[in-house]
């Protein structure tokens, strides 16, 4: 009975320290985000100036070399632009994405796609340059968030695991 006992506190434990883990991970998942985000925005920048190809065309090539979640804006972007205006089809494809960003980093995003399809390659650079130097901020902010919450909830899991197990001994 007793070894039952101190198996189940050893679970309590490692879930409770797992679970700081887990929301610890969050903080710095948002930053690769933004940082694969802003990478993302500068190739298609490069690309709406240089190659004059359709952005569903590009979208669908960037959503080939990206990370994941990113990608998967980009590819569903692409698909969605068949059906809708480019506005909403960026707009839905960030509204449907699995992402670890904040209501603030998506709606930066959202704005971006306002000018996307419907100005001159010039207009569209500068909405692109914008939105990329609002996400530098944003990194900024995701690095200090991160900073001071990621250690944080790792210790708080553990001590609070912790303080679970020595209630129940």
């Amino acid at each position: 009975m007793q070894i039952l006992k101190f198996i189940i506190l050893i679970m309590i434990f490692l879930l409770s320290a797992f679970i700081g883990i887990l929301i610890s991970k969050k903080y710095s998942s948002r930053v690769l985000e933004l940082k694969e985000l802003k990478n993302a925005l500068n190739i298609l920048k490069t690309k709406i100036k240089f190659t004059y190809e359709p952005l569903p065309e590009i979208f669908k090539q960037m959503s080939e070399n990206l990370q994941k979640n990113i990608s998967a804006i980009f590819y569903n972007a692409s698909i969605n632009m068949k059906n809708m205006p480019t506005k909403e089809a960026w707009e839905t494809s960030i509204s449907s994405a699995t992402l670890n960003l904040n209501n603030e980093d998506i709606s930066i995003l959202k704005n971006l796609g306002k000018l996307l399809g419907k100005t001159d390659v010039e207009g569209q650079v500068s909405q692109i340059e914008l939105t990329s130097s609002f996400i530098d901020m944003q990194i900024k902010k995701a690095e200090d968030e991160r900073r001071k919450n990621e250690k944080m909830y790792k210790t708080l899991g553990t001590v609070i695991g912790l303080a679970i197990v020595i209630i129940l001994m």
